[in-house]
């Protein structure tokens, strides 16, 4: 591929967004429920009209929940700040004064403002040609990464403009260091400091096991409908292959759970509360929770964790804690970094 002078590769990161309001959150749960790549409500026909349905009652409770975190998600804020320091990270650390081009990021959430249109029709106008799509979600499924790219491509049909994807990146180095970093800090602050306890070990323990002290990691995933894996969605797999590599540097005991589940059909298992039971029973204190399939702060950590979890773990008698969310974490931003030059060479737009 020819490059040009002075041209700007468009990085458009691919999230699925939040309400912005309490009045935006009926709306929001709407376009969710709308989408079958997340979840079939019936015979495709009445998908929209059971959404409707669907957002109509959960509406109410739902606000409450964003009422306790603030009234709104802060997933927007957040993904810009992300797109702001990888934005900055390129140009300042990446960027060959005499190659003639520069990047420039932008958000386009899946569910809410900003859309995909929205943002594709802006980078357009600026006279962008050349994207970037970069899943902000590192394990790949088709109810998420899968939908958010399908709706990018429906919406590119109508522009000539070059695209190239990052659709999955579970075992990324950076990731997992930033992620073992978090952990590392979160583990300590369950020990006392007058004594010599470490986190790290040459033994790798298996899911369940018990050793590295008395704290116990729990991964925390968004959980999925069944029938997707076992139709082949890898979600599953890339879940495990994540917890695989961070063990590998930090061999602790750990357990995996799914949280969020909504509607009928069944959902992947076990569930968090009943992980937590469970923990409970066998005489586990002190649990680190890890919301594994997240990279930023939203109403799953905020909500679901810090207050619904926290609580339950309180009445079990556990002592729950939450690692820091990566957020704009310095090495979380320079893997999205990594992988944006990376995908760009292998298109052939930087050398």
């Amino acid at each position: 591929m020819e490059k040009t002078g002075n041209e700007t590769i468009g990085i458009i990161l691919l999230n699925l967004g939040g309400p912005d309001s309490l009045q935006a959150v009926r709306p929001f749960l709407y376009n969710l429920f709308s989408d079958r790549n997340i979840i079939r409500l019936g015979p495709s026909f009445m998908q929209k009209p059971l959404a409707c349905l669907i957002s109509l009652f959960r509406s109410k409770k739902t606000e409450k929940m964003y009422s306790l975190i603030g009234g709104k998600s802060p997933i927007m804020d957040i993904t810009a700040a992300q797109a702001e320091a990888l934005e900055n990270m390129l140009n300042s650390e990446f960027r060959n004064p005499d190659s003639g081009f520069s990047f420039k990021a932008y958000v386009a959430m899946r569910y809410w403002r900003p859309f995909t249109e929205e943002v594709v029709s802006d980078m357009y106008k600026s006279g962008i040609k050349k994207i970037i799509a970069l899943s902000l979600y590192p394990h790949y499924s088709v109810t998420t990464t899968g939908s958010s790219i399908l709706r990018l491509k429906e919406v590119l049909k109508d522009y000539p403009l070059e695209i190239s994807y990052i659709s999955e990146w579970f075992n990324h180095p950076l990731y997992i260091k930033a992620l073992v970093d978090l952990i590392k800090e979160g583990i300590e602050s369950f020990i006392p400091s007058h004594t010599s306890e470490r986190v790290d070990s040459d033994h790798t323990p298996r899911e369940g096991e018990r050793g590295g002290g008395d704290s116990h990691v729990l991964f925390s995933a968004h959980s999925l409908p069944q029938e997707f894996i076992e139709q082949g969605d890898p979600y599953v797999d890339h879940i495990r292959g994540t917890i695989s590599e961070i063990t590998k540097v930090l061999p602790v005991p750990w357990h995996l759970s799914y949280q969020s589940k909504t509607g009928p059909v069944k959902w992947l298992e076990p569930s968090t509360e009943d992980k937590l039971e469970e923990l409970a029973r066998t005489g586990i204190r002190n649990i680190l929770v890890v919301p594994i399939s997240f990279v930023s702060d939203h109403i799953e950590t905020l909500y679901e964790i810090d207050i619904l979890y926290k609580g339950m773990a309180r009445e079990l008698g556990l002592v729950l804690k939450r690692v820091k969310s990566l957020n704009i974490h310095p090495v979380f931003i320079k893997a999205l970094a990594d992988m944006v030059i990376q995908n760009a060479k292998k298109a052939g737009w930087v050398s």
